[in-house]
């Protein structure tokens, strides 16, 4: 199969055939008629152990193949129909309230997002507090040293304010990668200016034009410049800035629509015009930055492309600020579906592409779901839980004879097997299953775990393996996945729990920890209810002062033995002895940091102290390494921070 663009990224797509023949682009195997597992279906509630056909091996692995992409240099892309993505995730779709990740969290979604194949990984805001830039200064060091076989190494980019100190600190974190970038930027509405920054726009030119100087006397040569709320800035003082910092050296021109406010054709109109009046934007790469108030975020950055913008920021699942950026999986797709046809009038010949591999949407989309406590709305374009689901039996029925009546695009091409389910063999995981088979599973449902978390994920699996009958459902082993990815750093774990309540007594909960320090403690606690007791006997046992910002429960499947995963954010008391705040990077002020936490189990009192305990152990891990940062600091030393657990305050 001889494509376009070399690749074939167009070829694992199940395109409808009503789109002009896209049938022709599927690979074979997922042209063939499949069985259908409740997992794609409404069917029935009850899973049936019957044995479904498999992908042939070779369209199977074909999805796995690495895409093309040219040669990166800053400034310059030698194909103009290349794409770059760059995904944000870890840093502005960290701003969503709630959404605190750890170091080691930040450090897996990087990989993730370098295994997806994206362009730059915008690893964080590092001047924000010392753990966010040693995180970034982490993934630097080894994400963006990690070279693919193809020769694929991710950009990792640094966001800083115009200000000297900032770009610095920006720099010391990327400075380690292979690719190295500082992103900095400065607001250039009327509003902006005037309420927010207090200066005139001669000011704000000046303070551009010496950011971008001085982030190139540092020795950078990949400068990324942004003029925030660039969609309510007046276009003729965006053509002088924008002039002003390519001759600085800037070499990526990002236009945000920071509050969402454009129309499609507004915000592809003003790149446009950027392109026909800025001078030297020949020199540059035009990038878009969407948010997404009214719902535009992905149809802006669309009319971008479409106008020549080549670089496009979004984030997994769509999560940031307020309502949220443009979604990686809903651009990667949409340009992978209508690239090819729908985007001529920009430069080059109008057949757009990117390098993404979408196979590896759907796992790192769980990942980052589940480590920010952010979970996507079953609707939700692509990654939705209901996204390759059908009740309607009119849909039913013409899915049977014909995926392509209801599907543009196959499960399988983001990486959800829908015809392994049970392995493709009849297996059902329960008590009796080995090591091997849970892995084998787990791999085909995207989680390539290594050993240390396979046995963690295996010993949970037994535990409640031995509880349920009929053997777990793939829904079940993912929610155990996901128990287990919260408990990278294990300060504290919930050893015994019993509760007492009732409509006439008081709720009671009595609580066995272990600490650091290998200790158990008990504590015994009243509350309002007996999820209330728990958490207040895990605060006095640990000795912590947080507030309890959100709290959800819901079942994994249905029936009176299925598994209930639980949800909670927690936050510092402001000026408490667990207080977290860091710098907001739009707006300049200190925030408290908001951590999540889930848990699962058939037990939902258990499943809620899980949960709790996960978003404890975060805050507090959190807070050691912020103390011992600051001791280097203050000691003149340099290098990683330690990441010692003595710090935590462990009082009984």
């Amino acid at each position: 199969m001889n494509l376009s663009f070399g690749g074939a990224l167009l070829a694992m797509l199940a395109a409808s055939s009503s789109f002009g023949g896209a049938e022709a682009f599927t690979p074979r195997a997922l042209q063939q008629p499949q069985h259908l597992s409740t997992r794609a279906t409404s069917f029935s509630t009850q899973r049936t152990p019957v044995k479904v056909s498999m992908i042939d091996d070779e369209a199977k692995s074909e999805l796995f193949v690495r895409k093309p992409r040219p040669e990166y240099i800053p400034g310059e892309i030698p194909d103009p129909d290349y794409v770059r993505i760059f995904d944000t995730t870890l840093r502005d779709g960290e701003q969503s309230p709630g959404a605190t990740l750890t170091s080691e969290e930040k450090l897996e979604i990087a990989r993730n997002l370098a295994k997806l194949g994206v362009d730059i990984i915008e690893a964080g805001f590092p001047i924000a507090s010392p753990d966010d830039f040693q995180a970034v200064k982490n993934i630097a060091d080894k994400v963006g040293n990690e070279i693919f076989e193809d020769g694929y190494v991710p950009v990792i980019c640094g966001l800083s304010r115009a200000f000297p100190k900032d770009i610095e600190r920006a720099w010391d974190a990327v400075k380690g990668a292979t690719r190295p970038r500082i992103h900095t930027f400065i607001a250039t509405s009327k509003i902006h200016m005037e309420t927010k920054l207090n200066k005139t726009p001669d000011e704000v030119v000046e303070i551009a034009v010496n950011a971008v100087t001085f982030a190139k006397s540092l020795g950078c040569d990949d400068i990324e410049f942004s003029p925030e709320d660039a969609g309510r800035s007046d276009p003729e003082f965006l053509y002088r800035i924008l002039t002003a910092v390519i001759e600085a050296g800037a070499t990526t021109l990002n236009i945000p629509d920071t509050t969402g406010w454009n129309m499609p054709w507004e915000f592809g109109g003003l790149i446009k015009k950027l392109r026909e009046n800025v001078k030297g934007a020949d020199k540059v790469v035009f990038s878009t930055h969407c948010q997404n108030d009214l719902g535009l975020a992905t149809a802006n950055s669309l009319a971008g492309a479409l106008n020549g913008a080549r670089q496009l920021e979004c984030t997994i699942n769509g999560i940031g600020e307020r309502a949220g950026n443009a979604s990686l999986e809903e651009i990667v797709m949409s340009l992978a579906l209508k690239g090819e046809t729908h985007f001529e009038g920009g430069p080059g010949t109008g057949k757009l592409r990117t390098a993404i591999n979408p196979v590896h949407i759907s796992s790192t989309s769980k990942l980052v779901s589940e480590y920010t406590g952010m979970i996507c709305q079953p609707h939700k374009a692509i990654v939705g839980a209901n996204a390759f689901r059908h009740e309607s039996g009119i849909h039913q029925d013409g899915m049977i004879k014909n995926k392509n009546t209801y599907e543009i695009m196959t499960p399988e091409s983001i990486g959800l097997m829908r015809g392994d389910a049970e392995s493709g063999a009849g297996i059902v995981l329960g008590k009796h299953s080995g090591r091997n088979a849970v892995g084998t599973r787990l791999k085909e449902l995207g989680y390539d775990l290594d050993p240390d978390k396979l046995n963690a994920v295996f010993t949970r699996f037994k535990e409640v393996a031995e509880r349920r009958k009929g053997g777990l459902e793939d829904e079940d082993l993912e929610s155990l996945v996901l128990d287990q990815a919260g408990n990278i750093n294990n300060l504290w774990t919930v050893t015994g729990l019993q509760v007492s309540t009732g409509m006439s007594g008081i709720p009671t909960a009595t609580v066995k920890m272990r600490g650091p320090d290998m200790v158990e403690r008990y504590m015994a606690s009243t509350g309002t209810g007996p999820v209330d007791a728990v958490y207040k006997a895990i605060d006095q046992i640990i000795g912590i002062s947080i507030e309890l910002e959100s709290y959800s429960l819901s079942s994994v499947t249905e029936g009176i033995e299925a598994l209930a995963v639980t949800r909670v954010g927690i936050a510092a008391i402001e000026g408490g002895p667990n207080d977290v705040p860091s710098i907001h990077s739009q707006f300049g002020v200190f925030k408290n940091r908001q951590f999540s936490g889930s848990g699962s189990d058939t037990d939902i009192i258990t499943s809620s102290a899980r949960a709790y305990v996960s978003a404890v152990n975060k805050l507090l891990t959190w807070n050691a390494r912020r103390s011992q940062q600051e001791i280097e600091e203050a000691n003149g030393t340099a290098g990683d921070a330690i990441e010692t657990q003595s710090k935590v305050v462990t009082s009984a």
